[in-house]
């Protein structure tokens, strides 16, 4: 595999055109380096230039309100000292559990908070048809990705939160393993792997807010009709979610049903 994230996006501002922003940072790096786009290659952004692209933009004093809009349900809350507000884990409209919906305070101007895109899916399939046209390719990937923490695991990585062109999970059912015995369990989240790579290139404060992923072309759809799922597939809901309320929010509905 090869990971670059090319240098002087700039700042993106509402209404800028988000994939002729990232068409031209691309055809500037291969200008520079004479390494352009093929055949197989994944194209990831951060969700922080699609909101801000999409004029996702709210003052922080309304950061709670914005919080409370994007939630769908409550999973957990946590109390904080020193008069902050509660940690909230929810479940926000786009189906992503993660804290505060996903509001987020970093790499954005004093006085404000980013809310997530609007529809990251809709956002890579544009982006993907219109550098597939700029490029003259057929197989190529786009990712829009953000960054998350997970249950039981310190620290936070990057996750896909849309994609296009991109077979986004590696179905590995049904097969065997090296020692020939079979496969009953194991699906590959592709996007979210391609997705946490990217940020090693990209970091979180040096303004590269685009990488390029080589190497995983086997992954990776062509034609126009080639979208794929989009990264709302790998959201896990409903039923299959064996962990849908704190343990707090689990007894007080546990302690209302007695009741009832």
């Amino acid at each position: 595999m090869m990971l670059w994230a090319p240098p002087g996006l700039g700042e993106v501002r509402p209404g800028d055109d988000l994939a002729l922003l990232v068409g031209d940072l691309l055809a500037a790096d291969a200008d520079r380096t004479g390494d352009a786009l093929a055949e197989g290659d994944v194209v990831v952004v951060t969700s922080k230039i699609v909101s801000k692209a999409e004029g996702r933009v709210v003052r922080a004093a309304d950061r709670e309100q914005a919080i409370t809009d994007e939630t769908v349900r409550v999973v957990a809350t946590r109390e904080r000292p020193d008069g902050l507000p509660p940690l909230r884990i929810v479940e926000n409209r786009l189906g992503l559990v993660m804290a505060a919906a996903g509001v987020d305070a970093s790499n954005t101007p004093d006085g404000t908070v980013l809310l997530l895109p609007e529809d990251p899916d809709a956002t890579a399939r544009s982006v993907r048809a219109a550098l597939r046209a700029r490029y003259g390719l057929d197989r190529l990937g786009v990712v829009v990705t953000d960054t998350a923490g997970r249950p039981w695991r310190e620290g936070v990585t990057d996750i896909a939160i849309g994609a296009a062109g991109l077979t986004v999970l590696d179905d590995l059912r049904g097969g065997t393993d090296s020692h020939g015995r079979p496969i009953s369990v194991t699906v590959t989240a592709v996007a979210d792997e391609i997705a946490a790579a990217s940020e090693l290139v990209r970091g979180k404060a040096t303004g590269r807010a685009v990488a390029v992923v080589r190497g995983v072309g086997r992954f990776v759809l062509g034609g126009d009709d080639g979208a794929g799922p989009g990264a709302r597939r790998l959201a896990r809901t409903g039923p299959d979610d064996l962990f849908r309320e704190g343990s707090a929010e689990a007894y007080a509905r546990g302690l209302a049903d007695g009741r009832g």
